[in-house]
């Protein structure tokens, strides 16, 4: 069993006089986990979407009207895609490294603000560490290192609710401007989210600061026909005089891109994506129908490795009387659960549902982890301590059977044989026994701080292994760069007309092509071959299913490589640069030819 928390030690005194300088160290371990070795790797999946954007912004001029080979894409507002295009400033190119340093400096920025509002709360200690947890969550390292909107919304949200919670319930002009106006800029780089959260974190919050009982009795005591006048009456922060002014505010903030595009295009079909991706995906989902129950198991893969302490958290969050605790951490053991619930009901309720959605609730889930493993009275409840030491169990046993990660891939079962060796294995070792030291000293110890630093350093190295050694790593097996530079080879540097692209949508490809004019893209075979009687044509990418389907004869000129532990069916989908080799007519055997010739590895 866990023992308790020794109060008011030396430790404890050290970070409490010293906070300011124990957060810059906070902030600097952050900003190494989330910018070292940042563009070390090729895009990955939909960061192709925000580098193409971008790059093709800056080679049109034509910011408030985003594209995709040519092709508008306006699912998204347009201040994610600027973000990229100022960071590609700094080395006067879109790049990968500039694609990802927004989403790098969001999450160095929702660290911030999570310091801070821990502050706000709770001790010096507890804020520190719900820093270095959020730090190195998984998820909020990945998402921060990836090409988005996710960080930004997350961290604008948090910079909304740590204005909010600074200044209510007094109503003032200047912060509720200010309040508005984050909500606002957050809402310009995903949807609407950015004001919908924020606003029901705080609407919550502020019904129930003073508790779910006083809120029950004072609807008893006033009647059921008064609780409009009540939430009115606890939502102060709303219902005044100055809100129109700042709602106005925002409303400017948020509406001029729109407004902007649409007096250069006249086009609207920004603020339609806006309805469509938010609202209507909301109500009515046209994808991403995941079950309702999807959540539940998405924030323990999401906060890795720190959810495991997370029912020993809200058991002991939910099991406590508030005793001995001052008003301030009152308040913050009301907001944390104001935050976390209203988040997970939103998204849960949502008709829509996709895992990293729910993303804006990491900073809750870290201070709730935070606050119940440094409180004075960290969990006396059985259960609280039992679920937090099968918690710490459970990582320690996952860690020591990472030694199997150095096991040749030969003596692997099935496909897994077939695997490429580790990268850096030496570098592996030592991780993996460094992790295994502080586990298993944390066990032999059994005291929520020896918990918290093992799982920080475990988790610490984990991801410096995965993030700034095996990703890089695998380069070599992630080809799409490489084959874009062998088509720009062969083909001449992409020349007007005489490449084609068929049945493909890759933004990252398109990125990676770097064509200064949008490549003829389609999806007929009749369109194609109409295309192709200007006798321009010569070459074409496509995938190795859709190779059969040509209307004229071609031959091989390069094919992604198939790497022997992918599935079958992962061949149909490589990418194939072919050269045309006959007229826009061919028989069913010459049909066939190309489909055996497509297919093969």
């Amino acid at each position: 069993m866990l023992a308790d928390r020794a109060g008011g030690d030396s430790k404890g005194r050290f970070v409490e006089t010293n906070f300011k300088l124990c957060a810059c160290c906070v902030l600097l371990f952050a900003a190494f986990m989330f910018f070292a070795r940042l563009g070390a790797r090729s895009l990955w999946a939909s960061e192709g979407r925000w580098a193409e954007v971008a790059r093709e912004m800056v080679v049109s001029g034509d910011y408030f009207w985003p594209t995709i080979n040519g092709r508008v894409y306006y699912d998204k507002p347009l201040l994610s895609y600027w973000f990229v295009v100022a960071a590609s400033g700094l080395n006067r190119r879109v790049d990968e490294l500039a694609t990802r340093l927004p989403s790098a400096c969001a999450g160095l920025m929702a660290v911030a603000i999570l310091l801070v509002l821990g502050r706000h709360f709770y001790s010096a200690e507890t804020a520190l560490w719900s820093g270095l947890v959020l730090t190195t969550s998984y998820s909020f390292i990945f998402f921060s290192r990836h090409a988005s909107a996710d960080m930004e919304t997350v961290t604008g949200e948090l910079a909304a609710l740590a204005l909010f919670v600074k200044n209510w319930p007094n109503p003032a002009l200047s912060w509720l401007i200010a309040f508005w106006s984050v909500m606002a800029l957050t809402s310009l780089t995903k949807g609407l989210l950015g004001f919908v959260l924020p606003l029901l974190v705080a609407s919550v919050y502020s019904t129930f600061a003073d508790g779910r009982k006083a809120f029950v009795s004072d609807i008893r005591n006033r009647g059921v026909k008064s609780l409009p006048r009540l939430i009115a009456e606890r939502n102060r922060w709303f219902f005044n005089r100055y809100t129109p002014l700042a709602v106005a505010v925002a409303a400017v903030i948020y509406l001029a891109p729109f407004a902007l595009s649409y007096l250069k295009t006249g086009s609207n079909l920004g603020l339609y994506m806006v309805y469509r991706e938010n609202v209507l995906r909301f109500v009515h989902p046209f994808d991403h129908r995941g079950p309702i129950w999807l959540y539940v198991p998405v924030i323990f893969a999401l906060m890795a490795p720190w959810s495991v302490f997370l029912p020993g958290a809200l058991t002991y969050f939910h099991s406590q009387t508030f005793q001995g605790r001052s008003d301030r951490e009152v308040l913050g053991d009301r907001f944390v659960l104001a935050f976390f619930w209203t988040i997970f009901a939103f998204f849960t309720a949502s008709g829509s549902r996709r895992s990293y959605y729910i993303l804006p609730i990491l900073p809750a889930c870290a201070l709730i982890v935070a606050r119940a493993l440094t409180a004075a009275d960290a969990p006396r409840q059985a259960w609280a301590r039992r679920l937090v030491g099968l918690g710490h169990l459970a990582l320690t046993f996952v860690t020591l059977l990472g030694v199997l990660a150095l096991l040749p891939p030969s003596v692997l079962p099935g496909r897994f044989a077939n695997l490429p060796p580790l990268p850096h294995r030496a570098a592996f070792a030592a991780l993996w026994l460094a992790a295994s030291i502080a586990f298993v000293y944390a066990s032999v110890k059994k005291t929520f701080r020896a918990t918290l630093v093992s799982t920080f350093v475990g988790a610490t190295l984990v991801c410096v292994y995965i993030f700034m050694l095996a990703m890089p790593a695998a380069e070599r097996y992630r080809p799409e760069r490489t084959f874009a530079r062998t088509v720009v080879a062969h083909t001449g540097g992409i020349p007007d007309g005489t490449l084609v692209m068929y049945k493909i949508w890759a933004p990252g490809l398109d990125f990676y092509l770097g064509s200064k004019k949008p490549i003829p893209d389609f999806e007929n075979p009749e369109e194609l071959k109409n295309y192709a009687s200007n006798g321009r044509l010569r070459w074409i990418i496509t995938r190795s299913k859709d190779a059969a389907s040509l209307p004229f004869p071609t031959s091989t000129v390069s094919i992604e490589p198939t790497f022997p532990w992918e599935p079958a069916e992962r061949t149909q989908v490589k990418y194939l640069l072919l050269e045309r080799t006959g007229d826009v007519t061919r028989s069913m055997s010459d049909q066939q030819k190309a489909s055996a010739q497509a297919k093969s590895p």
